[in-house]
């Protein structure tokens, strides 16, 4: 396969695909449609039990779409108001609206590829919006980096919109790649977890996104993120 023409990243979060998608608009923290569904496994639990043994919890979710999920974890959280913080990063601002009087809850709109925290989390999740981000793999190393002792990160990652310029068996080998910078990649859920923090690094060096790649393991169009393996 030859390299299609690539986009920066800037273009691509204004492209078509980035800026209108679907996927993760209106999923809530549990049930048929809902973070704990898509993930098998379910997020308030974690928390909740976090809660337990520790004064204080955060939870970052990353391309959170409305947000829908973290207003009704922050909800549910009332009981332990002061001991949670829950951040929600999009590019979109379609936000749900917070119930008055809810707090440890913040929806940021911002490019999840150069958003920083200023904090650790407990919990990292990413449901199915790496499908939409450029650098793919340069997302999931930060992100690792950011979890507490102990924290977890849950991410989607279908391996197909993994590519590498002049090597097309590399898409391969992603799931060794993942292996060695310290993640687990489960082929049923197409799902990156790790628990951090982890100082991960792969051998590729992101060279720039395909926005017209087509559907994905979703059945909707996502994006291609190509890299060159690093020197």
């Amino acid at each position: 396969m030859n390299k299609p023409p690539l986009v920066t990243d800037a273009v691509l979060e204004r492209s078509e695909v980035v800026a209108n998608n679907a996927m993760n608009r209106v999923r809530g923290i549990s049930g048929p449609n809902s973070y704990a569904k898509d993930l098998g496994f379910g997020p308030l639990a974690f928390l909740v039990e976090r809660l337990g043994v520790q004064p204080r919890v955060a939870w970052l979710d990353l391309c959170c779409g409305t947000g829908r999920a973290l207003v009704q974890a922050a909800s549910a959280l009332r009981p332990y108001a002061g001991r949670f913080g829950i951040t929600g990063v999009d590019l979109v601002p379609m936000f749900d609206v917070p119930p008055t009087g809810l707090s440890g809850i913040m929806l940021v709109t911002a490019a999840v590829g150069t958003w920083e925290p200023h904090a650790q989390f407990d919990l990292i999740t990413c449901v199915h919006g790496l499908h939409y981000v450029g650098d793919k793999l340069g997302l999931l190393c930060r992100a690792a980096g950011w979890l507490k002792p102990d924290g977890r990160l849950l991410a989607h990652l279908d391996l197909g919109n993994l590519r590498v310029v002049g090597d097309e068996r590399r898409r391969h080998a992603w799931r060794a790649a993942l292996q060695r910078a310290g993640f687990a990649y489960s082929s049923h859920r197409r799902l990156v977890t790790c628990t951090g923090p982890v100082a991960a690094a792969v051998p590729y060096r992101y060279v720039g996104a395909d926005a017209q790649a087509g559907p994905n393991c979703t059945g909707q169009a996502a994006v291609d993120s190509w890299y060159v393996t690093a020197d």
